[in-house]
This record gives C-alpha cells, structure tokens and sequence, in this order.
C-alpha cells in the first residue's frame, strides 16, 4: 500500500533585500506542520510585489492558495485551519499573568540558589518585589501613554496629576530595595501608600462605580482589565510593606 502524496499549496511572499516577510515564514512553517508540501515563490522586489497584488486584486502579501483557491494571508490561513479569529481589542488577563509567573520563578530560583530551598520568606519578599519592578518596567516604557490610562482611575492621580508621572518611579524604587533588603524603613512605607491609594482607587472605580476600564498596569496599551488581578497587585504591595515593617 502506498503512502499518499501530500497535498500541496501555492505561497507568494516578500524576500526583498529590505524586508524579509515574518508572516510569510510563518505561513509556509504552518503549512508544512499541517502536511502540505509548499510550492514556495518569493518576491524579490516592490515592483515584483505591486505586480503580484495588482494581478490578484489583494492588498497584502504573504497570499496562500489551494486546491487553485485563495485562501488568503496568515491569519485567513490560521482560519482555514479551524484557529478562532483573534480580536485584537478582546480583554485578557495575559500580559500581568505572565509577569507574576515570571516574577515567581525568579524569586523560587533565588531562594534555591542562596538558601538552598525554594520556598521561604524571603522567596514571597522577592516574588513581590520582583513583580512591582517587572511591573514599573512595563509602565515606563510608555510613560505618558500609562498615565492617560493611570488618570481614569487613581483618585491621587485626579487631584495631582504629576502623581501619575511619579507612581511608576515609586514602584520601582520600593521593589529595587525591597529586592536589595535596604532602606526597609522608607521602601516599606512607599509600597503601602502606592498600593493602599491603588487598592482604594481600584475598589472604588470598579466596585462601587462598576465603570468598565482597562488597567494601567502593565502600561498604557495593554487590553487587561480594571479589577481583581490590579485589586490582588496593589494588596500584595500593602502586605508586603506591612509584613516587612513588623520584620
């Protein structure tokens, strides 16, 4: 019995000496995890592009094509092969979820290699800590876009605005000593201030008001949502300064 021969599809995508077309690589890398044997032509230049689209009356490259049919670029691709569509604007929970996992297996892998086991108190100071720096990061990378969104929400930040320009150095501040073990004193009392205004502003905006904001975060454009994740994020920032003042 012979094996039967694989089904093929036709892929046009951009390999100019400018540009090397990421959607088109991973168009012909799904392709072939799907079984099919590609019939791969690259277009080497804009003219040979422009071409292309105009022959084909489509706007964007990479275009695949089976069984003589247009399927379309990656996304339609993903699609024809039964991926749900992606709505870019959906709300998730992702972007701070990955920092906490992080955050956490950091801390675990310091407290393994300086004490010898992974769970210890200094391992949860470190989780902590390390969280609010990865967080600060995040925010000041796009400072103005992260106070627009901070403003909606943070009742310091509506009554002096440059509070929203100071929160993310604060955070980091207090991590970067918290995670250093000095100056507890004055690192301690800026976690519960930053957390204890956040956690109030939070509760207020989303419980009491039950307006449907986006959290800052994670920065200005992130999709994470205003509510239990940012309430836990501002009330570990509380505790941890409190238990780390009675220390």
């Amino acid at each position: 019995m012979t094996e039967a021969a694989p089904r093929t599809a036709v892929l046009y995508r951009m390999w100019t000496p400018d540009h090397l077309c990421p959607f088109g690589l991973k168009s012909k890398a799904l392709l072939e995890r799907k079984g099919y044997r590609v019939e791969d032509h690259l277009l080497r230049s804009r003219a040979e592009t422009d071409a292309f689209q105009a022959e084909h009356d489509v706007e964007t490259t990479p275009q695949t094509f089976i069984g003589g049919k247009r399927v379309g670029g990656y996304e339609d691709l993903k699609r024809f092969f039964g991926a749900p569509k992606k709505d870019e604007d959906a709300p998730t929970y992702t972007p701070v979820l990955v920092v906490f996992a992080m955050a956490a297996l950091m801390a675990l892998a310091a407290s393994r290699f300086v004490y010898g086991s992974l769970f210890t108190g200094q391992a949860l100071v470190w989780f902590v800590a390390f969280s609010m720096c990865m967080l600060a990061t995040l925010k000041l990378r796009d400072l103005s876009g992260f106070s627009n969104r901070f403003l909606g929400y943070d009742l310091l930040a509506r009554r002096w605005v440059r509070y929203a320009y100071v929160y993310p150095f604060a955070e980091a501040f207090a991590g970067v000593l918290m995670i250093a073990g000095a100056l507890i004193w004055l690192a301690a009392p800026v976690a519960i201030f930053i957390g204890t205004v956040g956690a109030v502003s939070v509760f207020r905006a989303v419980y009491i008001e039950k307006r449907p904001l986006k959290c800052a975060c994670v920065g200005g454009s992130s999709n994470v949502p205003l509510g239990p994740v940012s309430l836990a994020e501002n009330l570990m920032m509380v505790a941890m300064g409190v238990w780390m003042l009675a220390r």
